[in-house]
């Protein structure tokens, strides 16, 4: 008996086959399919102003709102227009490009005015990367964009909270001139003709249906590279921009097997350098160390920081042609095994992750500080746990009487033990930034 699933022979492909079976395989990633013109200005359906939108602005500040529920409404719509206007920063495409990806990976600074009338700082995240089902996913089949008059349609765009940030161009491999090389060139020619689409684009993706080749925009359009390094470009895919737990990552892609920066070997470090697609070898290594960051930045403020701030110096520097892949590997490497020895200092300190975190927040290594020793230092880090524990409450941080009775409290335990005068102030505000970053999991 035949196979009810649609198999067909290559000769009985079309384009319009092939587009359908993406959207199908999106649709059972459990992406959102939608057709372009429904979608389109003056439908019924419209999630556009005019054709020159390419960000969906509705789904982007709902997803926002969503993922950062105690970030005020005019301080998320503060972060849409900076998002928005991230395409005009530059006359670059790719320094624009970059930017974004900082944004999207690092998350988006902001600040904004507690009713008490302080100062709040905080971060917006554009993707919710610890539940990636908080997320938007959209997959959208000829999304018509006009741009200086020119009319383009690409065959796939996904959509990630309303953000741009895959395009998927489909050739008919039964067209002996639709080829593979065909359909890179067309998204040579987007770029060209709809640039504003390519500032949030994180991955190309071009195929035939029976053949597939996928790159980030930025790694194939800086660096004069052609058709034949897409195979190697492919190993640079990091993950959730266009699947699931199929896509391959570039860890498997390169054959390695995913570590926890934790338990980090030499052996695996010097794997990882020794590859010899150098780029693959340095993405690898950002990437991990970004993840990493990431995490913490949820757990350690202090720490976060000064891993954040060593990686842009790093990247920065490979940037501007200060060094060279190689030497950038080598910091990275150091870098990592910095990170790495990090996770230890809480069990040789005898404190756990939360005394860590406000141990750090102490600026335990300024020389004013540290003649006051490790063990009154510790002991300090303790009773601040304790102290923010017993006073923290849902609304603890909306509450300045409070707050106020809380910044009391940590200048008072900080005197008794002899902290230096004229730190106290900036190692009060650095406790109580931590204790809100910390203590929300605590008050609820």
């Amino acid at each position: 008996m035949p196979s009810s699933a649609f198999s067909p022979h290559p000769s009985s492909f079309s384009e319009s086959v092939v587009e359908d079976a993406a959207l199908e395989y999106f649709a059972e990633l459990g992406y959102t399919v939608a057709h372009g013109p429904d979608l389109a200005p003056d439908e019924a359906a419209s999630e556009r102003a005019n054709y020159g939108d390419v960000v969906l602005i509705d789904r982007l500040r709902a997803a926002l709102n969503r993922i950062n529920p105690k970030i005020p409404a005019e301080t998320i719509d503060e972060a849409v227009r900076k998002v928005l206007n991230i395409g005009h920063e530059s006359p670059s495409l790719f320094e624009n490009n970059r930017r974004f990806h900082k944004l999207l990976a690092d998350g988006l600074d902001v600040e904004y005015r507690r009713p008490d009338g302080s100062i709040a700082g905080d971060k917006v995240w554009l993707i919710d990367f610890e539940n990636v089902a908080n997320n938007d996913w959209l997959a959208v089949n000829q999304f018509t964009i006009i741009e200086d008059k020119n009319n383009r349609q690409p065959d796939v765009v996904i959509f990630v909270n309303g953000l741009p940030l895959g395009v998927v161009e489909l050739k008919n491999p039964a067209d002996e001139t639709a080829t593979i090389k065909h359909a890179f060139n067309q998204l040579q020619t987007y770029k060209h003709d709809i640039p504003s689409l390519f500032p949030y684009n994180e991955i190309l993706v071009i195929s035939d249906g029976l053949e597939v080749r996928a790159a980030f925009s930025k790694a194939i359009s800086e660096e004069g590279r052609t058709i034949n390094d897409l195979d190697t470009a492919i190993r640079q895919i990091v993950s959730r921009a266009v699947a699931s737990e199929e896509v391959v990552d570039i860890f498997a892609a390169a054959g390695l097997k995913t570590p926890d920066i934790s338990i980090l070997s030499d052996e695996f470090l010097a794997e990882v350098r020794d590859l010899p697609q150098k780029n693959l070898a340095l993405e690898l290594l950002k990437k991990l160390i970004n993840d990493e960051i990431r995490s913490q930045s949820r757990k350690n403020l202090v720490q976060s920081r000064s891993f954040a701030e060593m990686l842009e110096r790093t990247i920065r520097q490979y940037q501007n042609r200060s060094l060279e892949a190689a030497q950038v590997i080598t910091e990275l490497i150091k870098l990592a095994k910095e990170m790495r020895a990090a996770h230890r200092r809480g069990e040789d300190l005898g404190l756990s992750e939360e005394e860590l975190a406000f141990y750090d927040a102490l600026e335990v290594n300024d020389s004013a500080v540290k003649v006051l020793g490790d063990e009154t230092l510790r002991t300090i880090a303790r009773e601040l746990v304790e102290t923010v524990r017993r006073n923290v409450t849902i609304d603890w941080t909306l509450r300045e009487s409070v707050r106020a009775n809380l910044r009391r409290m940590v200048k008072r335990v900080l005197r008794r033990y002899g902290y230096p005068p004229d730190k106290q102030e900036k190692a009060t505000q650095t406790v109580l930034e931590q204790a809100e970053l910390i203590a929300k999991d605590w008050a609820e």
